[in-house]
């Protein structure tokens, strides 16, 4: 069970360590960084690395934003084979939608709760 949170660790906090790089030694945006990572992902789930990355570490795979790409393109390549092309954009809403729909959730209350700092 050990060696399992340790790559998870490994996994997860390398692909943070590379977010950051791309901030502090690259210059990019927030945005830009963000953007990279959701792309990279996708492309890692186009060339069926990614799936094995989530066998291997788990949440350090599933956690980190490179997992919302792989659900994007993942969610659209199945529809796509049920539905054809309408498929690749109800595929991308319905694999994501309950994270993104949480991430509102969450938030909204988590506003209703906590004061802002004025």
């Amino acid at each position: 069970m050990w060696p399992f949170f340790f790559w998870a660790f490994v996994v997860g906090g390398s692909i943070c360590v590379i977010g950051q790089l791309l901030m502090d030694v690259g210059k990019l945006t927030p945005a830009h960084t963000l953007s990279t990572l959701v792309v990279s992902g996708a492309v890692l789930e186009l060339f069926g690395l990614y799936e094995p990355l989530i066998d291997f570490a788990g949440a350090g795979a599933t956690i980190p934003i490179t997992s919302f790409g792989n659900a994007l393109l993942h969610g659209a390549m199945q529809e796509a084979e049920k539905h054809g092309v309408i498929g690749v954009l109800t595929g991308m809403f319905e694999v994501t939608s309950s994270g993104i729909s949480a991430a509102i959730i969450f938030g909204f209350i988590g506003a209703l709760i906590f004061k802002p700092k004025g």
